[in-house]
């Protein structure tokens, strides 16, 4: 089951958005159609979501989480535009371009847009290209570390 979520509530555009529009076009920005799901159930939104690459994590609007039933892990206590707050953490699946991923997930009393942060982006094995204003696949990169002797560990 999988309904569809507007990024924005009835009729207004949050405050963040509305500060990063430039002449009226949303430059810069990069959106995605992205579908957020619950681990557990076959709960799922559809959602229009702005790619943050300066958010660590995915954030969801309360109301998502709730209609998601997204299971609370814990609190987490993070650095936002208002200063420091403690947010719910979730677990959740969120799945960009037909790739999917298990990832933590915030929820804010305070963003009303999904906000799909570097830690998704990078499990997806997505990177933005800010010349097409779009995603592109990523790199994935395994990496062997020898110490200060030579040795492998």
């Amino acid at each position: 089951m999988t309904t569809k979520a507007s990024p924005f509530r009835a009729g207004e555009r949050s405050d963040f958005l509305s500060r990063a529009l430039i002449g009226g076009s949303e430059m810069g920005l990069v959106w995605v159609d992205a579908v957020i799901r619950s681990p557990f159930t076959d709960r799922a939104v559809a959602v229009k979501a702005l790619v943050d690459t300066g958010a660590t994590l995915t954030v969801v609007p309360r109301r998502i989480a709730e209609e998601l039933q997204l299971p609370v892990i814990g609190r987490r206590r993070v650095a936002t535009a208002k200063g420091l707050m403690e947010l719910d953490e979730c677990l959740g699946v969120v799945e960009i371009m037909g790739r999917k991923a298990y990832t933590h997930i915030l929820v804010s009393d305070d963003v009303d847009t999904v906000l799909i942060g570097a830690v998704a982006l990078e499990t997806l094995g997505f990177e933005v290209d800010p010349v097409a204003g779009e995603l592109k696949e990523a790199k994935t990169y395994l990496l062997q570390v020898e110490d200060a002797y030579g040795e492998e560990g």
